[in-house]
């Protein structure tokens, strides 16, 4: 590869009990890091930055196990990297050509991908695609809260850390097995919405908060207007769970509206202390 002096490769053994270490070793593989038990593609993604920053090194190149990305593409991502034009690359994959995606999932994965822009500030086309080269650097900066899922969160990190996150169309390689990270379509949607509400109340606190306060402000106000309506024309007696409904509503979107001043005076602390675990990664 162009620009590199040397190339290494690593695996990451989640707990598997296929032989994925032993067929690692017998095939060349550099460095292979073994979980003891089955931590999840998040912790996997984790172990995988944390060991190479550790092997010193320079540029990072992640790839799932299930053999969709092309590894022929891996230089279209890190000569962007390389020649300084970006800290993050992520393969775009062609979502509307693949056949094995169901309509739901490529409506979701346009979705979450329109969720992360907003949330993120960046360009992103494919955010849940997991063929990534990161810099040094960037690497050092990012963590994941979530448990079943990095792809999302990271791209929100780096772009709200001043990081540059760019796309690159990539191919992809026929389809050799199902997904082991949901059980069903179902599930893979339930997940989705749960990490992009997620996303939002994490990363977006004071909008995703006030824009609920609001919503139930306005339930509120609008049933109690109501309630006043049946009030003056002498109708009131017959209405009282509306006004029960609406000073209910009114409570709970104030409450919320408060919760959003505190959430982003958290969301503040919290990159804080992103900025001074990075200064203490950078110093190591």
């Amino acid at each position: 590869m162009d620009g590199f002096e040397s190339v290494e490769y690593l695996v990451i053994d989640d707990g598997s009990t296929d032989g994925t270490a032993e067929v690692a070793h017998h095939c060349g593989v550099h460095h292979v890091v073994q979980h003891s038990g089955n931590q999840g593609l998040a912790r996997a993604f984790m172990t995988g930055l944390e060991s190479c920053l550790g092997l010193g090194a320079d540029v990072i190149v992640n790839t799932d196990g299930d053999n969709q990305y092309c590894g022929a593409d891996i230089p279209l991502l890190t000569n962007l990297v390389i020649s300084g034009e970006a800290d993050v690359v992520i393969g775009a994959r062609p979502i509307r050509s693949l056949r094995h995606l169901s309509a739901i999932r490529k409506i979701l994965q346009v979705m979450g991908s329109w969720v992360v822009r907003v949330a993120s500030g960046t360009d992103v086309i494919d955010a849940p695609s997991g063929f990534r080269a990161l810099s040094k650097d960037a690497a050092k900066r990012l963590v994941v809260f979530n448990d079943y899922t990095y792809t999302l969160e990271t791209i929100i990190q780096a772009g709200r850390s001043g990081l540059t996150v760019k796309s690159v169309p990539i191919s992809v390689n026929e389809k050799t097995r199902e997904s082991r990270l949901f059980s069903s379509a179902w599930s893979y949607v339930l997940k989705s919405a749960l990490i992009i509400i997620r996303i939002f109340a994490i990363y977006q606190p004071f909008r995703f908060l006030g824009i609920l306060g609001g919503i139930l402000l306005s339930g509120g106000f609008v049933i109690g207007l109501r309630f006043l309506w049946f009030f003056f024309n002498g109708e009131g007696d017959g209405h009282i769970q509306s006004l029960i409904l609406g000073s209910i509503l009114i409570l709970l979107g104030a409450q919320a509206i408060m919760t959003a001043f505190l959430a982003d005076l958290t969301a503040a602390n919290r990159k804080l202390l992103e900025d001074l675990r990075y200064l203490a990664r950078k110093s190591q």
